[in-house]
């Protein structure tokens, strides 16, 4: 078993939810002047290349990291990240970066609720609690009475729970698959189905956001390396909690480069989410340890 540097991983960590809010900021960019289909299409063919340049490095080469126990599973996870991808970008465009990324902060939460059921998980009352305390704040954002609440605001929720099962399935195939093949099916299938979605709706792009697409793609490579680095060097309960700093990145860079702001409302409800975020997973980690 490699040494464990959790000081290190922290800090990749706090590195992939930079580069990860960077990759949103240029997203949004895109998005709101070309279609987000063809948007997501470009980033996955470079995600794809990237993906495959580094299973071919690994003892096998593409041969071992196709190879899974679970393969209509892992095909499935891999079409869900790209569908969301396309769900939470178009959450950018229309409700802004502060206030999807406040909503789609609610994904662990929906992680820990649906633990049970996809993978047989038990969820004690504690969790449930700081459950029910998370989805109170989501509420808080929504603002059913007015404010940020719109049809809209369905975008970033369905984002979430799109990403949570994500996640769920990503530990279901991991009781037979490697990393490197769940890695794998995540470009690959990705690619395949953002290109089937994507092809119509190309548009003409100019120079400078040619430059930015460029950009957004070396993001996109750059965070899944850091990541992969991450949980290398760290185990997840350890570095997990940093990865909040995303939202707070991003609403920074929405504020800054886009002139988003914050309502009191969101700040308060995410508060709230991130707290009984951080809980659940302290908890989780608490009844691993015994």
């Amino acid at each position: 078993m490699k040494e464990q540097n959790i000081p290190l991983g922290i800090w990749l960590m706090v590195l992939t939810t930079f580069i990860f809010a960077m990759q949103d900021g240029l997203s949004r960019h895109l998005a709101g002047e070309y279609n987000t289909m063809m948007v997501v299409m470009i980033r996955y063919w470079f995600f794809a290349a990237f993906v495959m340049a580094i299973a071919k490095r690994q003892a096998g080469g593409l041969r071992i990291a196709a190879k899974s126990g679970m393969p209509w599973v892992q095909a499935f996870r891999g079409a869900l990240l790209a569908v969301e991808i396309n769900v939470m970008v178009v959450g950018f465009v229309f409700l802004g970066l502060v206030e999807s990324h406040a909503v789609f902060a609610c994904y662990p939460l929906l992680v820990a609720a649906l633990s049970g059921p996809v993978l047989g998980e038990r969820v004690g009352w504690r969790r449930w609690a700081a459950i029910g305390i998370g989805f109170v704040g989501v509420i808080i954002i929504l603002q059913p009475s007015g404010g940020v609440f719109s049809p809209y605001a369905a975008i970033p929720l369905l984002a979430a729970f799109m990403f949570a099962l994500y996640g769920l399935l990503t530990r279901y195939v991991a009781r037979s698959d490697t990393a490197a093949t769940s890695f794998f099916y995540t470009g690959t299938v990705g690619m395949v189905i953002s290109t089937a979605i994507g092809m119509w709706f190309w548009q003409p792009m100019s120079a400078p956001d040619w430059g930015w697409m460029a950009l957004l793609c070396l993001t996109g490579a750059a965070g899944h390396y850091t990541l992969i680095r991450v949980y290398e060097v760290a185990e997840a309960s350890a570095v997990q909690p940093f990865a909040y700093l995303q939202l707070v990145f991003a609403s920074a860079l929405g504020i800054v480069v886009f002139g988003e702001s914050i309502r009191l409302n969101v700040a308060l409800g995410v508060a709230l989410i991130v707290m009984a975020g951080l809980f659940t997973l302290w908890r989780a980690r608490q009844v691993e340890a015994r």
